[in-house]
């Protein structure tokens, strides 16, 4: 990886709202975007996909289809080479 990548991670987990959606994925193994927001109470869903885009652009976070809704889950290896302590709890 290069700092460049490093760089889009720490940005991307310096805002608290994607630090917390980071923390939930690393407890469960992927999340519907229904079920992050409510956990978050964000009521908007753009106000969710502005969040989920620089994390998805950094590399932290994977997306699957699945009709109409779409599943998101950690890509661990990234974290662990950046953030490790967040996978401790």
């Amino acid at each position: 990886m290069t700092d460049d990548c490093a760089v889009k991670v720490y940005k991307a987990l310096g805002e608290t709202t994607r630090y917390q959606i980071v923390k939930m994925l690393a407890k469960n193994s992927e999340m519907a975007c229904l079920e992050m927001a409510n956990q978050l109470e964000i009521t908007a869903n753009s106000t969710l996909t502005h969040h989920l885009k620089p994390l998805l652009d950094c590399g932290l976070l994977a997306v699957r289809k699945e009709g109409t809704y779409r599943y998101y889950s950690l890509q661990r290896q990234i974290l662990d080479q950046y953030a490790p302590a967040l996978l401790q709890d």
